[in-house]
């Protein structure tokens, strides 16, 4: 969507179905179903997006499954802390954290 030194979308090893928008974000090793919106300075990295979620600006998800329809908070950070992520979300032994409509409710 922007055409501007650190505002441009990048994919990288990343797998971006139809009609999503990679708008000033970045993917790495991930995958975009359809419909999936990554608002500016957001990163996914080794992330299962289903479809029609949206990514808050400047969220940081990384090791995640994020269900259908899921919208993302601004500055979310998942991945990085397994102890705040365990209390929060559904996290797998190996540290893949599953994020569901009714986990994100539960955060407000």
């Amino acid at each position: 969507m922007h055409d501007e030194d650190g505002r441009r979308g990048t994919a990288i090893s990343s797998l971006i179905s139809q009609d999503c928008i990679v708008s000033g974000a970045t993917a790495c090793r991930s995958l975009l179903f359809t419909g999936v919106k990554m608002g500016s300075f957001s990163r996914a990295d080794e992330a299962v997006i289903l479809p029609y979620c949206n990514i808050g600006r400047s969220a940081r998800l990384k090791r995640v499954v994020v269900d259908s329809g899921v919208r993302i908070p601004e500055g979310l950070v998942v991945g990085e802390d397994p102890v705040l992520d365990a209390k929060r979300f559904r996290r797998t032994e190996s540290g893949i954290c599953l994020i569901t409509k009714r986990m994100i409710e539960q955060l407000v």
